[in-house]
């Protein structure tokens, strides 16, 4: 049976999990630790990636991540391939260093978000890397230590998880420290990582009662949620494909858009191809990059090998174009 496509949109809220090929170790060390921390960091920061929780076992990995500009399989794709390559060169190894398909599970924000914060943060507890909750609070290679204000990385989203806790930092620590303690008795918490129709009703208990009844929920094993919440998810996303399939069976393309562009900003078609930075042609290639990946569904690589950039110069350039095109209403047909 073919693997469904990962869904994603800008806002999405992701759970991932990265496990070592035939769960390997994937973290030897502290150095291993901080050299994938450093091109976390990197790699959130060029792609306006907000993260959330996140926690480093030996043979394994979790992020909470919303989708900035770039998808979160680009995001991923820079995390892994860059970790595979520095692991096996310094652990003189080789081949496939993780599974070939990581584990994305899209989340309903507002009902899941502070359990999955508590779940992936007690994971090195749970797994038996620390002893208990007082050295989790200094453990450097999860996100709770960051949390608690113990440790600062400019790049997780600390203010915006402890507002969920309260409205001052120090009550609101307090709060969240308390939160995170009632949670180590819960054990491996299967409705947040199991099957679909697990995750839409909240539990092993909750999925018997409802087996018992007659009433039917949606379910996919995608996405953590309620079954209104997967019914929008899996709609939206049926459109975004449809509308991407579209246009691409009509043999739209990258230089239709160009011509799109043009005539939105009253310019040469020659000047959106142009390699400088004059403002006009940065303008431009912007509008370009950001239509092209969210309208047409073109991959950063592929517009990146086109237009002469690296991957991480489309993503900025993506970024600049939503806010050129929000700022000033253009679309890329016209309403």
């Amino acid at each position: 049976m073919p693997r469904k496509a990962r869904i994603d949109a800008p806002g999405a809220l992701h759970h991932i999990i990265a496990r070592g090929i035939d769960r390997c170790t994937i973290f030897r060390d502290e150095h291993d630790c901080d050299q994938y921390l450093e091109r976390l960091e990197l790699v959130l920061t060029e792609t306006d990636t907000p993260c959330y929780a996140w926690a480093l076992i030996p043979n394994h990995f979790h992020l909470l991540l919303k989708t900035g500009t770039d998808p979160i399989a680009t995001v991923m794709r820079r995390l892994l391939t860059g970790h595979a390559v520095y692991y096996n060169h310094r652990h003189r190894r080789h081949g496939h260093l993780f599974q070939n398909r990581y584990k994305s599970i899209l989340c309903q924000e507002e009902t899941y978000l502070r359990e999955l914060i508590r779940y992936i943060h007690l994971n090195p507890l749970r797994a038996g890397l620390i002893e208990d909750m007082k050295a989790l609070d200094r453990y450097p290679y999860c996100g709770h230590s960051g949390l608690l204000g113990k440790i600062k990385r400019e790049w997780q989203q600390v203010d915006y998880v402890l507002g969920f806790f309260g409205k001052r930092k120090a009550g609101a620590r307090k709060n969240y420290r308390t939160f995170m303690a009632k949670g180590v008795g819960q054990g491996q918490r299967p409705e947040l990582t199991g099957g679909g129709l697990l995750r839409s009703v909240g539990g092993w208990a909750e999925l018997a009662a409802l087996r018992s009844g007659s009433d039917w929920v949606k379910s996919d094993e995608r996405i953590l949620g309620d079954s209104d919440f997967v019914n929008t998810v899996l709609r939206h996303a049926d459109e975004q494909m449809e509308n991407s399939y579209r246009l691409k069976s009509e043999g739209f393309e990258l230089n239709n858009i160009a011509e799109r562009v043009a005539q939105v900003l009253d310019l040469p078609l020659k000047i959106v191809w142009e390699k400088n930075r004059r403002p006009q042609v940065v303008t431009a290639r912007s509008l370009l990059c950001y239509w092209a990946t969210r309208e047409l569904g073109m991959s950063m690589t592929e517009i990146a090998n086109r237009l002469g950039l690296t991957q991480p110069a489309v993503s900025i350039a993506a970024r600049r174009g939503e806010e050129i095109a929000k700022q000033n209403d253009y679309s890329l047909f016209d309403k």
